[in-house]
């Protein structure tokens, strides 16, 4: 079921895709109402009318798409944490973040987009992300490349002797402990800045605009449509323990994304302060 689905499914996830964002978030973008901005976990923690409406239509959308699927989206999991056991299931599950990069949607930044992958047994085989306001859809399946637009993007290799750009977890969203591991990239040759959107530092790095990243929170809605952007673009990940990231187990934190593997190798040996 799955095979023939990603034969011949795949258009149609791209087009709920371009519509929940047409139908419930562009019309909302610098549209917003103080009522329709809500805290979930702190004054940094934002949800919007937007992310609950176009999590439903997606939810909606895509398991009509591919019956006996089940939808771990962010808005779901904070209402029913329980929601998120469907990762260690066996039935194909789509992950969702209806706006990544809610801060940025709030404030009027274009800088937001919808991230959506299909995982079956914690292994992701299809993803998209959609930057509406940029006007971007980047997209990819499990061996068959990742691409940007329509065109093939690839992560190539930091040039040599220059220092590495790596997005770092946001002071606002870290404790005082991943801040002093993110600390531990403040060396020369690597010349770090905090995150914006996660699902768009991934893209920067599978088309090359970034180096790396280094990530200390495990929500998967954040992490799994970029990682098999950036894998299909010819890019790395590793946890600190030396083992890839994957959105079906614990995993050890933090978690280093690079263009190629020496990248990766090195942001996660500094995080690993060696």
């Amino acid at each position: 079921m799955i095979d023939e689905f990603l034969a011949h499914g795949l258009s149609d996830v791209e087009e709920a895709v371009r519509k929940a964002a047409a139908i419930e978030i562009m019309p909302r973008f610098r549209q917003l109402a103080e009522h329709e901005v809500d805290e979930k976990n702190g004054p940094h923690d934002l949800v919007t009318v937007a992310d609950r409406q176009a999590e439903e239509y997606l939810t909606a959308a895509l398991t009509r798409l591919l019956p006996g699927s089940a939808v771990v989206g962010e808005e779901a999991v904070h209402a029913d944490p329980g929601v998120y056991a469907a990762l260690r299931a066996d039935a194909p599950v789509w992950i969702v973040d209806p706006v990544d990069g809610t801060r940025q949607f709030v404030n009027g930044d274009p800088a937001f987009c919808t991230l959506v992958a299909l995982a079956l047994r914690g292994e992701i085989l299809a993803s998209w992300t959609f930057a509406p306001a940029l006007e971007e859809l980047a997209t990819a399946v499990r061996g068959q490349g990742a691409y940007l637009n329509g065109e093939r993007i690839r992560s190539g290799s930091p040039e040599p002797g220059a220092a590495l750009r790596v997005a770092i977890a946001h002071p606002l969203y870290t404790s005082d402990e991943n801040k002093r591991t993110l600390a531990r990239l403040d060396v020369p040759g690597v010349a770090a800045r905090p995150c914006g959107s996660a699902g768009l530092e991934y893209l920067k790095v599978a088309r090359g605009e970034m180096d790396g990243l280094a990530f200390t929170w495990p929500s998967a809605w954040d992490h799994a449509a970029g990682l098999l952007l950036v894998a299909e673009a010819g890019g790395t990940q590793s946890t600190v323990d030396g083992v890839p990231f994957r959105v079906d187990r614990d995993n050890a934190l933090p978690f280093a994304v690079g263009r190629d593997e020496a990248t990766t190798v090195r942001i996660r040996e500094l995080l690993r302060g060696v």
